[in-house]
């Protein structure tokens, strides 16, 4: 349920998201075009495997690090959007028992335990 959900956020869950956030806008696109544009140049003066070595080595730690960081953010954003859809057929679930009750309908019944299996809701309940 959406009580159950824990506000807590640890240091490196808000450090993810910020860096997230950063590298979703465009300065760090310009960031990342400026770097090219300093890097290429030095082929003038550096010897060609230094020079492929720079860029080789500097984009493969980039992108090692931000898909790290971007995997966090998408973990605790999937979880996220998880509890809200549990908490929305939870609520329909309770609906249907509720109007079931009421109208004797058994085929209501039937339609939210099928819901609940469907969603995992009862795994849910008893963990």
């Amino acid at each position: 349920m959406p009580l159950d959900v824990s506000h807590k956020v640890s240091p490196f869950d808000h450090f993810a998201t910020r860096a997230s956030q950063l590298a979703a806008r465009a300065p760090f696109f310009l960031f990342c075009i400026v770097l090219v544009l300093v890097w290429a140049p030095s082929v003038l003066f550096l010897p060609l495997d230094t020079w492929q070595l720079i860029i080789n080595t500097t984009t493969t730690i980039i992108t090692f690090l931000l898909v790290a960081l971007l995997q966090n953010t998408q973990s605790r954003n999937d979880a996220a959007t998880q509890h809200k859809l549990n908490a929305v057929a939870s609520g329909l679930a309770d609906l249907m028992e509720h109007v079931a009750k009421d109208s004797g309908s058994h085929d209501l019944d039937e339609r939210r335990k099928e819901l609940r299996r469907a969603v995992g809701l009862e795994r849910d309940e008893s963990a």
